[in-house]
């Protein structure tokens, strides 16, 4: 799978502060799938955003494993810093299939591109802890994906009921600009991330 099998929207605003933001999004092509992701680093400022890099660059170094291994390398590489909380899912090649984790408080939401399918929309179920001070059992779950179908991750700063009118006809760019218009805190620093598989070929 390449990232042409992918249409990505990214949105977001920095800290008002205009500290360096902790706040991250991982894309990366491996052999065998893509790698997508939010990250959120635990706090604000240089320590949140230190702590957001490492992740992010462990995660794209060891794209091509699986999500659970990916979060412990960096609980492991975390431990002396901040921690961060993240949700990652991997789009598989030649399967149809996407599997996803979090960690925290980004939120996820599988939106279906086809209704009529006998497949409903589906929402991340994250599991409590920090990654790099706390982390308990992790098990991400498989799910079929088809074309048009849809992924949204969110960090905090985002309020979760963004879920409620997505306008999935949309492009990704404009989803993820609408949600960042109509549902941020404000004041917070926040990123947003929208996937939507186009399928193979």
């Amino acid at each position: 799978m390449s990232l042409q099998s992918l249409e990505v929207g990214i949105a977001g605003h920095p800290s008002a502060s205009q500290a360096p933001s902790g706040d991250r999004h991982v894309l990366c092509a491996f052999p065998g799938g893509v790698l997508v992701g939010v990250l959120d680093g635990l706090g604000h400022g240089v320590g949140a955003s230190e702590a957001a890099r490492i992740a992010s660059e462990t995660l794209v170094e060891h794209a091509d494993e699986p999500l659970e291994s990916l979060i412990s390398r960096c609980h492991e590489r975390l431990r002396p810093e901040r921690g961060v909380v993240m949700s990652l899912a991997s789009f598989l090649d030649g399967q149809g299939m996407m599997s996803w984790v979090g960690v925290g408080n980004v939120e996820g939401l599988l939106l279906r591109g086809d209704r009529q399918a006998d497949q409903a929309d589906k929402f991340l179920l994250v599991r409590p802890g920090v990654v790099g001070v706390r982390l308990g059992f992790l098990k991400s779950a498989v799910l079929p994906v088809g074309p048009g179908d849809t992924l949204v991750f969110a960090t905090d700063g985002i309020r979760p009921d963004f879920a409620e009118r997505v306008g999935r006809a949309l492009p990704a760019q404009k989803i993820a600009g609408h949600i960042l218009l109509q549902h941020s805190k404000g004041r917070v620093e926040e990123v947003l991330m929208v996937v939507r598989y186009r399928g193979e070929g």
